[in-house]
């Protein structure tokens, strides 16, 4: 076993293990065994069990999102403080006093990508993974939790005639080019993209208030608007079929659960919650994280009320 072999193992397992379990249980719901949409499906359970246990991860990535935004008025003052100061002392207390304002607004900067790279390992083990289920050894002894059938099946299933270790760039260098391989792969790189674009598009023009819109922090999601969408282009002609699925259904999920937030916990002073406020507003309801005023009872003002200030009391009969 080699060095990255040996990095990667535990995740490979994981990976493996959960792939044999939902192709087990669908192979014995009556979805055959040897079909590539077992597989698939296995693929697209494995992204909703993986990006269930994220959800905390995803909360403190909102969390940190939020809070880079509220501070960005302030870290748009320090950088105009030291605007032209290029020496070592100033960038040095420049940098402290960042740290300084991120710690008392408890904020990081670092939280706001940790579900995408916690996501890598799973990634990258299921790439590896792939493309080692190709190999002899492999298919004899079985890899990871799979067994040598559950490899050889794995290996030689097929979506629309095409393999799940199938990739784009080798199958166009073909000769003759494999056009079935070409055009699927190219639908789930370009759904892909467009789906990884339009996430970071929504939380642009949707989630962010007027102070993140200007600043740093606004050209920094303008790059990942188009600069996230370019690495799935240039990986993508090199990923699987196996791994565009799982990235495909990765994206579709991000996509859905950011719209989920923004729609209904979106950031404030953001256009996401005057539309929410419009929508409460039409049904009766206060205004989004606004605390209801309570009501004032009234102050007694010490005035006699005559016979309503107590009850009557009863005349008694004269015997």
């Amino acid at each position: 076993m080699g060095f990255f072999d040996t990095i990667m193992w535990p995740f490979t397992w994981a990976v493996s293990f959960i792939l044999s379990t939902f192709h087990g249980l669908l192979s014995a719901i009556g979805l055959p065994s040897e079909s590539g949409w077992n597989w698939v499906l296995s693929i697209v359970l494995l992204v909703l069990v993986i990006r269930i246990i994220l959800i905390p991860l995803f909360v403190k990535q909102i969390k940190s999102q939020r809070g880079m935004q509220v501070v960005q008025p302030e870290v748009q003052k320090l950088q105009a403080k030291y605007k032209g100061k290029k020496d070592a002392v100033s960038r040095q207390q420049m940098a402290q006093e960042q740290q300084a304002l991120f710690k008392k607004h408890n904020v990081n900067p670092f939280m706001t990508c940790l579900p995408l790279l916690a996501q890598m390992p799973i990634f990258f083990a299921l790439f590896w993974m792939l493309n080692r289920m190709r190999e002899e050894q492999n298919q004899q002894q079985g890899y990871g939790a799979l067994s040598a059938e559950e490899v050889q099946s794995f290996d030689g299933s097929s979506i629309f005639g095409v393999s799940m270790s199938d990739m784009f760039l080798p199958s166009f260098s073909a000769d003759p080019t494999r056009w079935d391989v070409v055009l699927l792969t190219s639908v789930m790189i370009v759904t892909m993209v467009a789906t990884q674009f339009f996430t970071q598009k929504q939380l642009m023009s949707k989630n962010m208030s007027e102070a993140a819109l200007t600043g740093q922090f606004a050209q920094t999601q303008k790059m990942m608007l188009y600069l996230l969408p370019l690495v799935f282009v240039v990986g993508g002609v090199n990923f699987p079929v196996g791994v565009l699925v799982y990235w495909t259904a990765t994206n579709f999920w991000t996509m859905g659960q950011q719209w989920w937030v923004i729609r209904n916990n979106p950031t404030p002073g953001s256009q996401a919650e005057k539309e929410l406020n419009l929508r409460r507003a039409a049904r009766g309801l206060p205004p989004f994280n606004e605390t209801p005023k309570p009501v004032e009872q009234p102050k007694p003002t010490g005035k006699h009320l005559g016979q309503t200030s107590q009850p009557a009391k009863k005349k008694k009969r004269k015997k």
